[in-house]
């Protein structure tokens, strides 16, 4: 099993319409090939800067969830695995 930790940076203004679409995306990353859990929870002093945790099988497994929720990051997300 891996951790895939995401810091995802999303517009100020554009907040609550990411926790919307990262919503509806969260079928396609539960039914995802080694889909093995997740915690999504905005920063305490920077809520604009997400913090995801997904549990995945393999380290292939992690790689087809992001697309839909590409369009609010403000920058590239810093993604460890």
């Amino acid at each position: 099993m891996i951790y895939e930790i995401a810091l995802l940076p999303v517009y100020k203004e554009q907040s609550e319409a990411f926790r919307q679409a990262f919503e509806e995306v969260v079928p396609l990353l539960s039914r995802a090939q080694g889909y093995r859990g997740h915690l999504l929870a905005p920063g305490v002093e920077t809520p604009e800067l997400f913090h995801l945790i997904v549990r995945w099988r393999s380290l292939e497994d992690h790689q087809t969830f992001m697309m839909g929720i590409q369009e609010y990051f403000s920058k590239e997300p810093r993604v460890y695995i």
